[in-house]
Parts: C-alpha cells; structure tokens; sequence
C-alpha cells in the first residue's frame, strides 16, 4: 500500500474466515411447473418457448433458473440480500467503509438442471485484497456459491466480487 493510505481494512479476523462457509441451502426438486413459470416469468408478455426435454422426458430448466427463487427446502436463504455482506453471515466484524458495489461477476454453467432434480448451493468467502484508487483505499471481497445436484455434479458456480470503500 502507499504512504498515508491509512490502516488497512482486512482485519485478522477477517483473514481468518478466508474459506468459511457462509451458506448452505437445498431445494424442494425442480418440478415440470418451476420450470413453466420461469419461462412464463422471464418471457413476459411474450410466449416462452416449450421447455426442452431429455431423453427420459425431464424437463430441461434454462442455464439462468433459479430453484431457489420462491423457497428452499433446507438452510438459510442466500445472503445476497439488498444491506448484506459476507462478514454479518460470518458472525465477524464488519469493515468500516462507507459504501459497497458489485465489482463483477463470473458465472461458468456445468450440468443443466432438469425437473425431479434437488439442487445444493453452498456459498464460501473466498478472499480479501486491497488497493488503492480515486476515492482512496478500495476493499474487494470475494465470493463464490457452488451449485450441485443430488449426483454431486456442478450446475453453476458463481463468484462476486463486492467493492467497498
């Protein structure tokens, strides 16, 4: 860090909680109905296309479903909630900063979801790094939510970014 840029915010109690879980829910199973409402959802006020089968007849749900969107059959709702952070999940103290954005996030799509599957997300903190910028020392924090299914095969894996300062 350069000269006078003030203390730093990673605190070691922060550092600490790098690879902590955060979260962890399960979904009721995707049913042929989830799906149609999605679509319908998304789709609006246009008609959704005919949802794609596999060859056993499941539905396929689109890469964006969310199965966690109404309700979860098991766990804590996700912690990405308008005035949350990582920190206030992890029982830590939060860093002092005046205000957050989202810095970016990567999306990478495994195994599609289909009706009759039940869907695990278990979110992590993945780390802290620092650095300067205009408006003075900028705190990202890193996380990353790991979707799979009841065959432990990765559906999504989501990694944000917050920017703090």
């Amino acid at each position: 860090m350069p000269s006078g840029a003030g203390p730093s915010y990673i605190t070691a109690e922060m550092r600490d909680a790098v690879g902590r879980e955060i979260t962890r829910f399960t979904s009721y199973p995707i049913s042929r109905s989830d799906i149609r409402k999605w679509l319908i959802a998304v789709y609006w006020p246009e008609d959704p296309p005919q949802p794609g089968a596999d060859s056993q007849g499941n539905f396929l749900a689109p890469e964006e479903f969310n199965p966690f969107a109404w309700s979860v059959a098991e766990g804590t709702r996700s912690w990405h909630k308008a005035g949350s952070d990582p920190e206030g999940y992890l029982r830590i103290e939060r860093p002092q900063v005046r205000s957050t954005v989202n810095g970016a996030v990567e999306v990478e799509y495994g195994a599609r979801m289909r009706s009759g599957d039940v869907i695990t997300s278990i979110s992590r903190l993945c780390g802290y790094e620092e650095r300067e910028g205009r408006a003075g020392r900028l705190l990202f924090r890193t996380t990353e939510d790991v979707w799979t299914n009841q065959n432990d095969e990765l559906v999504k894996r989501f990694r944000l970014t917050l920017i703090s300062y």
